[in-house]
């Protein structure tokens, strides 16, 4: 197998620090060591490789823009979105594990939580000893989280949470799950931890995307909460939807990753598979297909660049994240689908990453928010009307 080439074309790297550059590097070579071997296998069987678990923590990508007091790392947001670039390289599952790792659990732990919460989960979140959760989603409430129907009710010396979550990546191995619900009508964080009396995570099976990502339920039936387990600076539904945002931001950079994976195998494929006496790649029809990944590619990395100084500036909003977001991710699912058309036949072989991250890419195009809803969300934005209530 060729060793992978980053794809650079407008050197990019030229606007990266040494650091970033670092980081990026020894992402990239921990993904060429540790995850592209192993990797097939796991999709093959279903199967979330654990054995990453530990060797990410020693590389600090966990709640990586995080403080050092905490045990993290402190990067910047261009560095962090060059570990979820690379992750995704390797695979979307184990760049979802991460990213909710990071921006879904312990961001809303050291953002919402009190000193306390911090200091016991932060610094064991970050070395992988414990493993997180973010249950929003529910069954019947995806696109719109305000309807979640899941109920906390003030029993004086605890909560008692009823409901269910539907699509909660780690569910079923998390030792926490940080829980949205609705106090007294308003929405409300909590601390649900493994074992709790009433709390259950049913893995999900029979998925055809994201086979190396553990998918669960979450069920509380009557499900005592201590009171010191309450997020206490969380006070409506923005508190849940600025996480997603910090998610939805590994998922720009993320969706490069798996967009630079297929172009890379498409590059060397053409340039070696031998039709009518010549390379396909010297070709028009597959030159088109090769300048058209390039192109994407190239105007994705410059806009999540700039996201990233933006966000490091305090000046990216919400909104030029659903931008990036659905950008990068339908651009990379079209890049798997014509990866595979220059692959021919080959393409639906394991042999190349091609169809696991065209299968993977299926479920980023929907989950941390639709293509259509991000399009309504930047629309609302440019337009000054909401398209939807």
């Amino acid at each position: 197998m060729t060793k992978f080439q980053g794809l650079d074309y407008y050197q990019m790297d030229d606007l990266l620090s040494e650091e970033e550059i670092l980081v990026r590097n020894t992402v990239r070579e921990f993904v060429d060591d540790n995850i592209i071997p192993i990797i097939e296998k796991h999709y093959r069987a279903g199967t979330f490789p654990a054995e990453l678990v530990a060797k990410m923590a020693e590389l600090g990508l966990y709640g990586a823009t995080l403080p050092a007091k905490y045990g993290c790392a402190e990067m910047n947001n261009v560095a962090y979105g060059l570990v979820m670039q690379e992750l995704e390289r390797g695979d979307s599952g184990v760049r979802s594990f991460c990213s909710v790792q990071s921006a879904l659990v312990m961001y809303p732990i050291f953002t919402f939580g009190s000193e306390t919460q911090k200091d016991y989960w932060l610094p064991k979140l970050a070395r992988g000893e414990k493993i997180g959760c973010f249950g929003l989603t529910e069954p019947d409430f995806g696109s719109n989280p305000g309807g979640m129907i899941t109920r906390a009710e003030d029993k004086d010396d605890h909560y008692l949470l009823n409901g269910a979550k539907m699509w909660i990546t780690n569910g079923t191995i998390a030792d926490v799950a940080v829980v949205w619900a609705k106090l007294n009508g308003v929405v409300r964080g909590f601390l649900v931890e493994k074992g709790t009396p009433g709390y259950t995570a049913p893995e999900m099976t029979g998925k055809h995307s994201l086979r190396a990502s553990i998918t669960s339920e979450l069920i509380f039936q009557d499900c005592k909460i201590p009171k010191e387990n309450i997020f206490p600076a969380t006070d409506g539904l923005r508190m849940p939807l600025m996480c997603l945002s910090q998610a939805r931001y590994g998922i720009a950079w993320g969706a490069i990753g798996a967009a630079m994976s297929c172009y890379d195998s498409s590059l060397n494929y053409a340039k070696s598979r031998i039709q009518f006496g010549k390379p396909i790649a010297g070709f028009q029809l597959t030159q088109d297909k090769l300048v058209h990944m390039v192109t994407e590619i190239t105007k994705a990395q410059l806009l999540c660049l700039q996201l990233g100084r933006m966000k490091d500036k305090g000046k990216a909003k919400f909104q030029h994240i659903s931008l990036a977001k659905r950008n990068n991710v339908y651009h990379a699912l079209e890049i798997a689908r014509i990866a595979r058309e220059i692959h021919g036949a080959n393409g639906i072989l394991d042999e190349y990453p091609i169809m696991r991250h065209s299968a993977n890419l299926e479920s980023v195009k929907t989950y941390e928010g639709t293509h259509e809803m991000h399009t309504l969300i930047v629309g609302e934005n440019i337009t000054g009307l909401a398209a939807f209530e």
